[in-house]
């Protein structure tokens, strides 16, 4: 089974847009299922969503539905974390985590495209939370003036074990969405 959602050459059927419309808009639900560290930041489903995208849709559609996000929310529609929206947020403490989310929407159909093997996409998704928590354990360490350690505790620490866990999952009912979602616009 191939990476794309389409059977044909067009990437952005009718069809193919209304699915990604679809996802865009449970990527955008999936930062209001959240919960609350008592550091101020929280653990939510993007991780999770973000993952399963970037394992069922091709690159291009990827990109797409996390850029999607990405621009409603810097133009301050509150799909960030929290509820929260604007440029102020991305360029703030937690704001790396989001640019690592797009980062991870392009890499996972690339290195994913092939058939679906449940360890190699197990490997990628880990991978890919593991990505997303460094990148934003460094921006966290750079906007917030700190050293890497008190980054490390605030930004990867809490976040690491749940992330993984999602990361699975995402890669084990992969397979079922992609066939799912092919079925969708037979």
């Amino acid at each position: 089974m191939n990476n794309s959602i389409t059977k044909n050459k067009t990437t952005f059927t009718t069809q193919n847009l209304v699915l990604m419309a679809l996802f865009a808009a449970v990527l955008c639900v999936s930062a209001y299922i959240s919960i609350p560290l008592p550091n101020g930041s929280h653990i939510t489903a993007l991780n999770f969503v973000v993952t399963l995208i970037g394992l069922v849709f091709a690159i291009e559609q990827s990109f797409f539905i996390s850029l999607v996000w990405l621009l409603l929310g810097a133009v301050g529609v509150p799909v960030f974390i929290g509820g929260q929206g604007g440029i102020g947020y991305l360029l703030g403490q937690y704001g790396g985590y989001s640019f690592a989310f797009v980062i991870i929407a392009i890499v996972l159909p690339i290195v994913c495209k092939r058939t679906y093997s449940r360890i190699y996409f197990t490997i990628a998704a880990i991978v890919s939370a593991v990505f997303v928590d460094l990148f934003g354990t460094l921006w966290i360490m750079i906007i917030g003036g700190i050293n890497f350690k008190a980054a490390f505790i605030a930004g990867f620490v809490p976040f690491i074990a749940l992330d993984t866990v999602k990361a699975i999952v995402a890669a084990f009912i992969a397979p079922s969405f992609r066939k799912i979602l092919n079925n969708a616009i037979d």
